[in-house]
């Protein structure tokens, strides 16, 4: 067992969802959103660099003393698997992981709303899940994923870096693919996948413009593509797509977009009061013709009152989602307010709104 697992057994028993490990400051945990220190010694430069390259693989090594930055990931066999990012800083070398469960939580037991479970039965299209960082997208993409797994008989490649949840082949024969171990980018393992015989493609994280460009062409082609945006809300995603290509190519990308594009789901996470743990608020937008027709026009701006008015076909905005919860007595109204959009919406459940320097004139 190395040395760095006993931190790993430590996370998983607290329930955290991150360990930090930094040179000259103690151990560190995410626990339900905050960092809580843990009794230990500071961490030393040598002796962290030791329990980390333990767990490394010699490649990554490699690339992380060249270049100063890697990812990974590592795995506890009968406890989780965990995303790990190595980077330096002034006092020396530092680590984040990020756990991730062993078991796939279906969309009933996350409670995914049921649109969501449609999505994996799609037969081709680009369907966007979005948020910041830490907010669960990767969870709500595995259970997508593992409903199609159970109810179709398909080909699912899933291209990551690193490879964060693992599906077993069900009724699907789903491949695996990690960026940096078995492909050289996000791009050229797409551009394999289109001659490797997939119903659906899984990607990571749209972070260029060629791996965007490559997935709404596989979408356009007659696939089925998922992947993750670091947005934070749908009508912003179509519009951080759009504006990642040339002024002069964004007529066309519009167009084509509008045609590609079946969903945004767009997440912010909340702390629970009533239990402990954390919820999920959902902003779902579906691609109605209404709204490629907005997509074509540029009139992005229109796309939050499509999403009021779309109730039927599984629409819902992100203060809709919020006030639900809120409603439920699940989340703090002073979060609530931090996060919705509109705060006049929200300003009768708290004391006293807070006052952002931001705004005041």
């Amino acid at each position: 067992m190395a040395k760095i697992d006993a931190f790993f057994k430590l996370l998983h028993n607290q329930g955290a969802s991150d360990l930090h490990l930094v040179s000259g400051v103690p151990p560190m945990l995410r626990i339900r959103g905050d960092l809580q220190r843990i009794k230990y010694k500071v961490l030393e430069n040598d002796e962290l660099k030791a329990m980390l390259y333990e767990i490394a693989p010699e490649e990554k090594i490699k690339v992380f003393e060249e270049t100063g930055d890697v990812d990974f990931g590592y795995e506890i066999p009968g406890l989780a698997r965990y995303r790990a990012n190595f980077f330096m800083q002034k006092d020396g070398i530092a680590a984040v992981f990020r756990e991730i469960p062993s078991k796939v939580l279906t969309a009933e037991q996350l409670g995914l709303p049921d649109v969501m479970t449609k999505l994996a039965m799609l037969p081709r299209g680009l369907v966007l899940v979005t948020g910041p960082t830490g907010s669960g997208k990767s969870t709500t993409l595995a259970a997508i994923i593992d409903h199609a797994n159970r109810n179709r008989r398909d080909h699912i490649i899933t291209i990551e870096d690193p490879i964060e949840f693992v599906h077993e082949s069900r009724r699907c024969l789903v491949s695996h693919r990690e960026v940096g171990t078995h492909t050289r980018s996000f791009s050229t393992a797409l551009r394999g996948a289109l001659r490797e015989d997939p119903d659906i493609i899984l990607v990571g994280e749209l972070r260029d413009l060629e791996t965007i460009s490559l997935a709404i062409e596989a979408a356009m082609t007659g696939h089925l593509v998922m992947g993750t945006l670091h947005t934070i809300s749908a009508a912003k995603t179509v519009d951080r797509i759009i504006e990642i290509f040339p002024t002069q190519q964004q007529p066309q990308v519009r167009s084509t977009l509008a045609d590609a594009l079946r969903a945004v789901i767009s997440q912010t996470m909340f702390k629970r009061i009533d239990i402990k743990g954390r919820c999920v608020a959902f902003e779902i937008l579906i691609a109605t013709p209404a709204v490629r027709n907005l997509i074509r026009e540029a009139k992005t701006y229109q796309i939050p009152s499509s999403m009021q008015t779309g109730r039927k076909f599984g629409m819902q905005t992100l203060d809709d989602a919020i006030m639900e919860l809120l409603k439920k007595g699940w989340i703090d109204p002073d979060e609530a307010y931090s996060k919705c959009v509109n705060k006049a919406l929200f300003r009768p459940f708290i004391k006293e709104a807070p006052t952002d320097f931001t705004e005041v004139g």
